[in-house]
């Protein structure tokens, strides 16, 4: 009875490997990411939603995969971006925010999720949304509901009263709070708790005043030191890694000391601080693309005229310090800030990133590797090698010649899922 069990078990597996799903994408020139280079002429043959191997066009045995012809395009891993807002809109800003609720804003997230696929962003991290209206996008995304990204959700941000991530919109008679406000340390470890409890898988704070936020400084630290410690002790012990909003040098240099996982923005960062975050690998997420929008575009989208003043000093500033971080050989993650400006626009910034110092190799290579590095996800996406998800996009121009390729994907692939090709067309 046993050996019959088992013998049934046996068939059954064989099955299974028979009628895996493969595919077989033909014809390509591979972007090996981590190098920089090109292997021309080369296969990528995937199995059950992975690589399973890549290898000289012709070479790698694919009977009775089905085959996508690529025509000569350039293949590269899915694109991530490490600071997105899905449930945000470019054209609602200021005092029109006022007007969103929350199933509105989950309902914006379902479309942009979808424009930033198409774009080639198969992997992002949603740095605050509201009612962790990110949380309940990513579970629709996961179970194939709806199409989109894989998801990092961080659910509430976490900020003071009266700061950055609070609400300061309204008068005093309304009592608006932003849903992530603390103060003190052991508020700070509690919001932490509740995130991790409603599903967040980062935690993001603000630890200085911010562009779009009414009434806050710039350069102005938010939270103490002792309560940035406590936060991020709290998040490292639930496994949670720590994203801070950071424009000014003091709050920047007090976040290094408390030992966040990236700075987002680092807008002012010092030499010092640069010197302090390389030592210690933290990740710098600067999104030196969206000050043209801001400055562009943003009086019509409702932004508040003192962020305009505000974006007008730290916008170049920020470019500047990219450029410093850059030569300084700090780890850099890709970060635009997408939901500020129109989403599936995110590829703009790899020729900003080119401009300010960056070779079109380095600034694939940051959205990538270095954010599969960020975001703890090294095993699944970041290259196109065996084992990895199949995470591919392709263009037909080489991107490692002129990095605006990007800008305009022909193929997007997800989990082995084709979601665009416009390359038969």
């Amino acid at each position: 009875m046993l050996r019959a069990l088992f013998t049934a078990a046996s068939l059954l597996a064989l099955c299974a490997a028979a009628s895996a799903d493969t595919t077989l994408l033909s014809g390509g020139h591979v972007i090996d990411a981590e190098r920089g280079t090109v292997l021309k002429d080369h296969d990528i043959l995937i199995e059950d939603g992975r690589i399973k191997a890549v290898g000289r066009a012709g070479t790698l045995g694919a009977s009775g995969a089905t085959s996508i012809a690529m025509n000569g395009a350039f293949l590269l891993p899915g694109l991530s971006d490490s600071h997105v807002h899905l449930t945000s809109r470019s054209d609602i800003h200021g005092y029109r925010r006022l007007t969103v609720s929350t199933a509105r804003a989950a309902i914006s997230g379902v479309a942009n999720a979808e424009k930033t696929l198409r774009a080639g962003f198969t992997t992002v991290r949603n740095l605050g949304a509201p009612g962790f209206a990110d949380v309940d996008l990513k579970s629709a995304i996961d179970s194939g509901e709806v199409p989109g990204p894989r998801i990092i959700p961080a659910g509430q941000s976490i900020g003071i009263t009266g700061g950055h991530c609070d609400s300061n919109l309204m008068p005093y008679e309304f009592r608006e709070t932003g849903g992530g406000v603390a103060d003190g340390p052991w508020a700070v470890r509690q919001k932490v708790r509740e995130n991790k409890k409603f599903g967040a898988e980062v935690i993001k704070f603000c630890g200085t005043g911010g562009v779009l936020s009414k009434g806050t400084s710039i350069g102005a630290q938010q939270f103490t030191l002792e309560e940035m410690k406590a936060l991020v002790e709290e998040a490292h012990e639930l496994g949670l890694k720590v994203a801070v909003h950071a424009h000014g040098a003091k709050g920047i240099a007090s976040a290094i000391e408390a030992g966040v996982d990236s700075i987002e923005h680092a807008s002012l960062i010092t030499d010092e601080s640069l010197k302090a975050a390389v030592k210690t690998g933290i990740f710098l997420s600067m999104d030196i693309y969206v000050s043209d929008f801001i400055l562009g575009e943003g009086e019509a989208a409702g932004i508040l005229p003192e962020s305009l003043e505000k974006e007008k000093i730290v916008g170049k500033a920020q470019r500047e310090r990219f450029q410093a971080a850059v030569k300084a050989g700090a780890r850099m993650a890709f970060g635009t800030d997408a939901g500020v400006y129109t989403h599936g626009m995110n590829a703009r910034q790899f020729a900003y990133m080119v401009q300010w110092g960056m070779t079109p190799a380095d600034a694939i290579r940051a959205a990538t590797i270095g954010n599969a590095e960020l975001f703890g996800l090294t095993n699944d996406i970041g290259s196109l090698s065996a084992g990895k998800r199949a995470d591919i996009i392709a263009v037909t121009g080489n991107p490692l010649t002129d990095v605006r390729e990007l800008e305009d994907v022909d193929f997007v692939m997800k989990d082995g899922a084709v979601f665009v090709n416009e390359l038969a067309q």
